[in-house]
């Protein structure tokens, strides 16, 4: 069949977040979800039209990547198109060949449930990554009090999340420059397309003080969730903060009507392992990146 491999534009984002939604499924893989998308689109919807690259056949899409810098794409395949063997040769052609959608050299590719894309990548030289675990948390049932207040930030209260979410994810100090820098992205991120199906929000101490945060992304009723990210103020870590923003952003998530809520973590990150699973989160088996070290693979 003939597939035609496209970069969308801006207007065509919506067809895009719509087939992502479709494609969650509870007990499917966690791979690209709508909402990897709205936390990309910090960078602007332009921005993310851009690192977007889509498979379409007959006009129907069958498959997206999301480019997460020029070395990764994290992929997404339609559930009943992931067997189909000519839409797994040309995923796996334009992903292994150098420059077409990524870099030449170091190139990775998230590619969770597409099983017969990872063969042919593996048989095309690629080798497996870094193990990760997905964690998912059934919200059939009400999710119990996190213990601690809870606020879903808005758009006049974004410099609080966004410096907790600083000190949650770097070390250095956060200056004036980039706090009008990563504040100016979040209101980005918040006027954008894809901010309807999310939230914010941000956990305080008993003095009032923020101390971590998370994002919540709906697919739709019905539908697992995202959360992504989640992180605690590195000067408050040790107190249970971590569970404790985590269960807020499955009671939103529950709010929202998702199914479930899902997380994926480096199994190697055992305090994110830990409180995930302290939140009543339950991991699944362990999954692989691919990874192509060097430009030049041959088709098998």
């Amino acid at each position: 069949m003939s597939i035609i491999l496209s970069t969308p534009s801006v207007d065509e984002l919506p067809p895009a977040v719509d087939a992502l939604k479709r494609w969650q499924h509870d007990g499917g893989p966690l791979q690209l979800h709508s909402g990897d998308l709205g936390w990309h689109s910090l960078r602007g919807a332009e921005a993310t039209a851009a690192d977007l690259r889509m498979w379409l056949h007959d006009g129907v899409v069958h498959a997206i990547g999301l480019l997460d810098g020029p070395e990764l794409v994290r992929m997404a395949v339609a559930p009943d198109w992931r067997d189909d063997e000519a839409l797994a040769r040309r995923l796996a052609a334009d992903l292994d060949a150098p420059g077409r959608v990524l870099d030449p050299d170091g190139a990775t590719v998230e590619a969770r449930g597409a099983q017969r894309l990872t063969q042919l990548l593996l048989e095309r030289g690629w080798e497996r990554d870094e193990p990760w675990t997905t964690f998912h948390r059934c919200l059939s049932d009400p999710v119990q009090d996190c213990g601690l207040r809870i606020e879903t930030i808005e758009s006049d209260r974004a410099e609080v999340w966004v410096g907790v979410h600083w000190f949650a994810f770097r070390g250095s100090p956060f200056t004036d420059a980039d706090r009008h820098r990563t504040v100016g992205r979040w209101l980005a991120m918040a006027g954008g397309p894809f901010y309807a199906d999310a939230r914010c929000l941000a956990a305080f101490d008993q003095g009032g003080e923020a101390v971590a945060v998370a994002a919540v992304w709906s697919a739709g009723p019905g539908r697992p969730g995202l959360l992504e990210p989640m992180g605690v103020h590195q000067s408050h870590r040790g107190h249970g903060y971590g569970t404790a923003i985590t269960l807020a952003a499955a009671a939103a998530l529950r709010d929202m009507g998702s199914s479930s809520a899902s997380v994926c973590v480096e199994s190697s990150n055992v305090g994110a392992v830990a409180t995930y699973a302290s939140a009543g989160f339950t991991p699944s088996a362990e999954v692989t990146d691919l990874r192509r070290r060097t430009a030049g693979w041959k088709a098998s």
